[in-house]
């Protein structure tokens, strides 16, 4: 044995014991003509959160979850680039490592950069989901990761590359790459009904047209892949991947070479004859690889050097750039996409419509931070921005973080989703004190300059008509529950209640707001000392025990005092401007006291006779029935409209199905049909000279508030979800529907990301023949903005206030998706069920959410007015500030009304101003919004023009330079870039769009044309 044992030894050192060599392989490579060009694209797709937060992927810590670590990425692709000149990588997002790295390393990535072995693609801040961020998150979040980009490297990307979203929205195509300047946009996610067809067709790569308004102006290249954002099968070289290596050594086992190369061949071929031009790109990458880049690049170089030996097809390192030039200058003709990619399968029964609204919560957090940043930065550069803070940096970074494709998506796991609302409380609060710091200081009038204290305010964000409050401030953190501490205090002893109401918008506006109060004798006076009609609505017990129990939650004790009365008023402010309001004790016998609503409780009669009641104390009438409680009819004096329109709610049992069920990402429902709620046995009419609300207990864990406003023309619906049941082993998801007996022949209108709205037909797709094998969730769409059906004669519209999923799936019928609560992971990679809770202690609930629509009835042609004005507003609503003050002495020391604009100039009201920031480099960045599409309104699908000298007429304007979209180039330079590529079955030209011209420097008028958005910085003397 010891023997044989030396004889092992022996021959063991014999093989290892050969002749050292060192291979080196010829990566040197360019496109070749005439021969099939495999373009090999090196990436790292890495979350920012989704089974791990964003900090957790970053140190690679938590790793019993997900062995990530995107330090490591980084960290190895460096020495891997440096280590063969021809090697490329494409990677999205590396701000903070890139903070983290030496002056050395710095100077090294910018090198690689510099050079295009490293390209930065996309450059937000995150890849965004494109069916629940609304467009203006989309445009900030991009705009800041470009704004780095510049900033540090002086690059500007030029690809977009969104591999992961779960659908492709048509904002995307036109807005979020066009506008941008990208040459081309790449992506994975499409229907596999779709995609089967299109590589029938060699159509994966297109031409997409996303805006009918912008045209031709705003196309953009674009790639679907073959299947995913991954490499062929075998082809996968993270380490521990058990793709075969190419063995190359010949004194070895198991040389493939041969093999090897074959199967590339075979693979390259297979690629070829699904897509048009000899060009392919594979993506050799995925989710959080080349933690060690060498074992991925070690292979490629092997391919490279053997395949472009063995002759057949030609393979490169690449880049989508790269890529791009290449398919430009074949000069082929490509087919023409409009539209968007939703709703998305990726097989049968598999629709990713359940994220539309998914963690309800967290997407209405999510769009009222928004409204919120985007007031809080005009405050800022009203005053200055301060360098030193606080600022509103933190509150931008957590919302661009936010618009990640598993964050506003709703996908991610239930910690994840808890940092990502951390990091806005957060930010909220450092953003709160910089709104605190300005209103004190403007509303100081200059006699007050010289040493009076200055005014302490809390504040709170309200939406429009509304008491769904969010605070800002610690006095008022729960506004959206009835409790601020901050008008819920005791003005028996002279006080005046002081509440600054501040307005984003470029348009005068008035709206009902809403607060909670302790007392019943209050009076409310403008800032011109004139007492002004006020309604006291009485808390029901249902908003008092949401409020008792979640300040509960997140306090850690009830609330000491508890109002009685929601205290409603008509205010309004000036454009870019505020009012001030006095809220000050009364005696019962005044006549200007608030009016306590009458209450007239409606209980079911079960009688033959039906009868209705009107409630709405203006034009506006909803009726009810009183023998069935509910809502049977609209009716409009001054739009002529009387219309039968019923309202119910409902939920669709969730599949259980171990083979696909209803989770985060799917709606699978067991059935087609709902299980309906009841109308309840009774419900009560709150009657005001301000408003009607009709309070309806739907069930147990289902509560609805309508209100109807004496000067609007709207219904509001407040809905309670929660806790939604599932005692019975089943998972539920929430659905109200409002119908009308209108002919409305399969169609309906959603909006894109709350810009363009697109027609939906049910059961159908413009690209492909359906085959429909879900009825429900296949035609389900999401909805930012709202959803809308029309007839012959009217148009009957719904509003939402957060992303919500939304279908018509009978005619004359709309319907919503509220919450969804499941007890089944979907297979999709989170692990985990939908079910989201709350908890005291040890003891958890069911979430419960709070949130609103709006109804409108118009005319065939006129409801766009409603949907684009409200619109602005459900998103950039009432900025109130409170604080108290001693007697009537406001006026003597303070500015009680004020606008940053002309005093006689508002904007047009096609035209909304969706930023303006001061940037920490002194420049302002301004963008203006024309906000219809061609041919949506007679009267405002038109030109319009915003005098900048008249917006800004407490400045001095010194320069205007017109920007791309996301401000890191020049518009004129961006369209000097612009690749125009051809269009399939196009003998000419696209027809010319019209858009607004160059601003003249001396008028410093600005044009915008139909869905323009302009984007500038203005330097300021």
């Amino acid at each position: 044995m010891a023997i044989h044992g030396a004889w092992i030894l022996i021959t063991m050192m014999s093989i290892w014991c050969v002749e050292s060599k060192y291979m080196v392989y010829n990566t040197t490579s360019k496109t070749v003509p005439g021969k099939l060009n495999v373009h090999l694209v090196a990436h790292s797709h890495d979350d920012v959160g989704w089974l791990k937060t964003v900090d957790q992927y970053y140190v690679g810590s938590n790793n019993s979850i997900q062995g990530a670590c995107v330090q490591n990425v980084l960290d190895s692709i460096v020495p891997a680039l440096l280590a063969d000149k021809n090697r490329k990588f494409i990677y999205a997002f590396f701000q903070r490592w890139w903070r983290d790295q030496s002056e050395t390393i710095q100077k090294i990535v910018k090198q690689l950069i510099n050079s295009g072995q490293l390209e930065l693609i996309n450059g937000g801040m995150c890849m965004h989901d494109e069916a629940a961020p609304h467009y203006i998150d989309m445009i900030d979040q991009t705009t800041l990761g470009h704004r780095f980009i510049k900033q540090e490297f002086n690059f500007t990307p030029r690809i977009g590359w969104q591999i992961d979203p779960f659908g492709h929205s048509a904002v995307q195509a036109y807005l979020l790459s066009a506008e941008v300047g990208f040459d081309s946009l790449f992506f994975s996610r499409i229907d596999y009904q779709d995609r089967a067809k299109r590589k029938n067709e060699k159509s994966l790569e297109v031409v997409w047209r996303g805006s009918k308004s912008l045209g031709s102006s705003a196309q953009i290249f674009a790639g679907v892949f073959p299947e995913n954002y991954e490499p062929p099968s075998k082809f996968y070289y993270e380490v521990n991947d058990d793709s075969p290596i190419v063995q190359d050594d010949m004194e070895l086992f198991d040389y493939n070479v041969p093999e090897r190369v074959n199967e590339f061949v075979a693979a390259a071929l297979s690629q070829a004859n699904i897509t048009r031009t000899n060009h392919v790109m594979w993506t050799m990458g995925t989710d959080f690889k080349y933690q060690y880049a060498q074992t991925w690049f070690r292979q490629m170089d092997k391919f490279i050097h053997y395949v472009n030996k063995d002759k057949r097809v030609h393979a490169l390192y690449s880049t989508p750039s790269i890529y791009t030039n290449a398919k430009y200058a074949t000069n082929e003709a490509w087919p023409l996409k409009t539209d968007d990619f939703f709703p998305y399968a990726d097989h049968i029964n598999a629709y990713w419509t359940g994220y539309f609204t998914s963690r309800p919560a967290l997407k209405g957090y999510i769009r009222t931070m928004s409204g919120y940043y985007l007031a809080a930065r005009q405050l800022e550069f009203f005053k200055g921005k301060s360098k030193a803070g606080p600022n509103t940096d933190y509150l931008g970074d957590a919302l661009a973080l936010a618009q990640h494709h598993d964050a506003v998506s709703g996908t991610s796991k239930q910690h994840v989703a808890d940092d990502y609302a951390k990091r806005l409380s957060i930010g909220y609060e450092k953003a709160a004190k910089v709104v605190e710091t300005v209103l004190a200081s403007i509303t100081r009038s200059s006699k007050n300059d010289s040493g009076s204290p200055v005014t302490n305010f809390q504040q709170a964000i309200a939406s429009p008509n509304s008491d769904i409050w969010l605070q800002i401030f610690k006095n008022c953190l729960l506004l959206n529950i009835s409790y601020c501490p901050a008008s819920e205090v005791d003005l028996s002893n002279g006080k005046n209640l002081v509440v600054v109401v501040y307005n984003p918008l470029g348009w005068k506006r008035e709206n009902v707001i809403r607060i909670p109060v302790i007392d019943e004798n209050v009076n409310v006076k403008d800032h011109g000392g004139n007492k002004i009609k006020a309604q006291l609505l009485p808390l029901q017990n249902a908003s008092l025990a949401i409020r008792k129990y979640y300040s509960t939650i997140y306090l850690g004790k009830s609330p000491s005092v508890t109002p009685k009365y929601w205290l409603a008023f008509s205010a309004s402010a000036p454009p870019l401007g505020f009012n001030t309001y006095f809220i000050s004790s009364g005696k019962r016998e005044e006549t200007t006291i608030a009016t306590p609503s009458k209450n007239h409780v409606v209980i079911s009669s079960k009688g033959k006779q039906k009868e209705v009641i009107k409630v709405g104390p203006g034009n506006l009438k909803l009726i009810y029935s009183t023998n069935q409680p509910k809502l049977v009819g609209y009716m409009s004096s001054r739009k002529m409209i009387k219309e039968s329109v019923r309202q119910s709610y409902s939920f669709y049992s969730g599949n259980s199905d171990i083979q696909q069920a209803s989770g985060a990402y799917i709606f699978r429902p067991n059935d087609t049909d709902s299980t309906k709620l009841g109308d309840g046995a009774s419900f009560t009419v709150l009657r005001g000279p301000i408003l009607d609300e009709v309070h309806q207990k739907i069930s147990s864990w289902v509560y609805q508030i309508t209100r109807v406003y004496k000067e609007k023309e709207y219904a509001e619906f407040e809905f309670t979800v929660g806790p939604i049941p599932i005692d019975d082993g089943i998972g539920k998801e929430v659905v109200t529907r409002i119908s009308a007996p209108m002919k409305t022949n399969k169609t309906f209108y959603t909006d894109s990301n709350g810009r363009d709205f697109l027609k939906r037909i049910r059961d159908y797709r413009k690209d492909w023949t359906l085959d429909v094998n879900e009825p429900v969730a296949g035609n389900y769409y999401p909805i930012n903005l709202g959803i809308y059906m029309k007839d012959d004669n009217k148009e009957l519209s719904l509003l939402v206030d957060r992303s919500v999923g939304g279908a018509s799936i009978k005619d004359g019928q709309l319907e919503l998706m509220l919450h969804r609560s499941l007890l089944q992971d979907d297979g999709r990679g989170v692990t985990e069920s939908l079910c989201e809770t709350v908890c005291i202690q040890n003891e958890c609930t069911g979430l419960t959410v709070v949130g609103k629509y709006y109804l409108r009835i118009d005319p065939l042609g006129e409801g766009a007015k409603w949907r684009r004005s409200f619109g602005q507003e459900i998103h950039s609503p009432f900025l109130l500030a409170f604080t108290e003050q001693e007697g009537d002495g406001w006026a003597k020391s303070h500015v009680s009304s004020f606008s940053w604009m002309d005093p006689f100039y508002v904007l047009p009201d096609n035209v909304a101003m969706i930023t303006l920031e001061e940037l920490n480099d002194g420049k302002v960045l301004v963008r203006f919004a024309h906000l219809y599409e061609v041919g949506e309104d007679k009267d405002l699908s038109v030109m319009a023009s915003v005098q900048l000298k008249k917006v800004f007429a407490h400045k001095k304007i010194n320069k205007v330079r017109e920007m791309s979209l996301t401000a890191n180039q020049g518009r004129a330079e961006m369209e000097k870039k612009r690749l125009v590529w051809k269009v399939e079955g196009s003998s000419k030209e696209a027809p010319k769009v019209v858009r607004g011209g160059a601003v003249d420097p001396a008028t410093l008028v600005v044009q915008l044309a139909p869905m323009e958005i302009r984007t500038f910085l203005i330097d300021f003397d």
